[in-house]
């Protein structure tokens, strides 16, 4: 796969005691990445480019057009003049549901969802979490958040991307990824963890962003009862995450936090043993 630069160095001039200053820091990439299926193009999303397989992974999960990750018999990535085309080689069986789906859809759509037809697709039933017997200590959400800060290398350089990871009881982080846009860090996270095996029953994911409602369909998506945020949710959120069974947490500030969804899972007790330092 080709390497891509992640950060550029800029030269800045800040303010500092008082007097201004000339000097230098690294910002992040933003780069058009596009995925296409069968020599189409699907969607186009503004991105960060690194971890490209888990983003084609997690997009193509997220977005309904697979169910399962083996169901993409390859993924090439291809650099062009000014982006980068993720091609996703499917089954057959895939590429013509896929095909259906393209066909039934009426012109160019104006919704800032991918690959939906409808007002109705955008607010579609959300995948139920309510089986997953996963509990939480209070220890355990505060020091998933800490985790998480602490795991976040090109935040630490740049302070300007999101960060999405999957934390299981017992054993800490287990994945992590970044993006300068939220929805691709949790869509990074999808693919990185549904690769690897993890089961999304089996923990819980947290993000550095805001909880809109594709941030609890996603997290619903890889099977994750739980949402963890250290900012607010929207309203649709909140009510999408009591229909689908899912415990959300969110503006957590040091050892506080509030609950907003499923307060039975979180349990009082000792902390068990954390990994990840």
């Amino acid at each position: 796969m080709p390497d891509f630069a992640t950060t550029t160095k800029v030269t800045e001039t800040a303010r500092r005691s008082g007097r201004l200053v000339a000097g230098d820091r690294f910002v992040p990439e933003e780069t058009p990445i596009a995925f296409s299926y069968a020599g189409s193009t699907h969607a186009v999303m503004m991105a960060t480019p690194a971890d490209l397989e888990d983003f084609a992974v997690g997009f193509s999960l997220t977005e309904g057009v697979i169910s399962d990750p083996g169901e993409i018999e390859a993924i090439e990535i291809i650099a062009e003049d000014k982006g980068i085309d993720v091609q996703v080689r499917l089954g057959d069986v895939q590429n013509d549901a896929l095909t259906a789906r393209r066909r039934h859809m009426a012109g160019p759509v104006g919704c800032g969802l991918c690959g939906i037809e409808s007002i109705e697709q955008a607010v579609r039933v959300t995948q139920s979490v309510r089986s997953s017997s996963l509990t939480l200590s209070e220890d355990e959400v505060v020091e998933a958040v800490r985790l998480l800060n602490g795991h976040q290398p090109l935040h630490m350089v740049t302070r300007a991307v999101h960060g999405a990871g999957f934390y299981v009881p017992d054993t800490g982080l287990v994945a992590v990824r970044e993006d300068v846009g939220r929805h691709n860090a949790l869509d990074k996270l999808v693919g990185a963890a549904r690769r690897a095996g993890h089961a999304g029953g089996a923990g819980a994911v947290v993000v550095t962003s805001r909880v809109s409602v594709e941030m609890v369909q996603k997290t619903a998506i890889i099977g994750s009862p739980f949402i963890i945020a250290i900012s607010a949710p929207t309203a649709l959120a909140i009510r999408t995450a009591e229909e689908a069974g899912m415990t959300l947490i969110a503006l957590v500030r040091g050892e506080e936090f509030e609950i907003f969804t499923g307060a039975e899972r979180i349990v009082s007790g000792p902390r068990r043993r954390i990994g990840n330092g």
